[in-house]
Formats: structure tokens, C-alpha cells, sequence
């Protein structure tokens, strides 16, 4: 759920900062997070008058997409059951 959180977050660009504190995160669990989402593909990281930006791929809308409809799904499941 972070991960999709995350690449939500960074739909548009934005700053490490920024996604720390709207993910609730710490530096160390940031640092991880932003070393690991552009590895395989979700985020992309560039530069931006001298700041590191992180935006979310394709992929990583995809991603998150799909993680929203199994999300979805099982919620469904949970409420018929109820």
C-alpha cells in the first residue's frame, strides 16, 4: 500500500520532502522507498532547477491502478459476506 501511496503522492512531481511528509514516512524508510520505486520502474527521478524530482512512471499509475481495484475487490468481498 506505501508503494501506491507513494507513486499517488508523486503523480505530478515532487520532492522527496514532500512525499516523506505526506506519507508519514522517515528519512530511512524514504531513502528505501526512493532507492527501490525508480529501480523497477514506478518512479522516475530527475532534476528541476537544481532539485531532485520524483515522478510517477506509467508503470507506476498502472500500479497503483490495479492496487485500487484489488483493494476494491476485497471490500466487496467483506461486505457481502456482512
Amino acid at each position: 500500500m506505501i508503494m501506491a501511496e507513494i507513486v499517488g503522492i508523486a503523480r505530478n512531481g515532487t520532492s522527496k520532502t514532500h512525499i516523506m511528509f505526506k506519507a508519514h514516512l522517515s528519512f530511512s524508510q524514504i531513502n528505501q522507498y526512493l532507492k527501490l520505486l525508480p529501480r523497477i520502474g514506478l518512479l522516475e527521478k530527475s532534476a528541476y532547477n537544481g532539485k531532485v524530482i520524483y515522478k510517477a512512471t506509467q508503470k507506476g499509475l498502472d500500479f497503483m491502478e490495479k492496487q485500487k481495484q484489488i483493494i476494491d475487490m476485497l471490500n466487496e468481498d467483506v461486505t457481502e459476506t456482512n
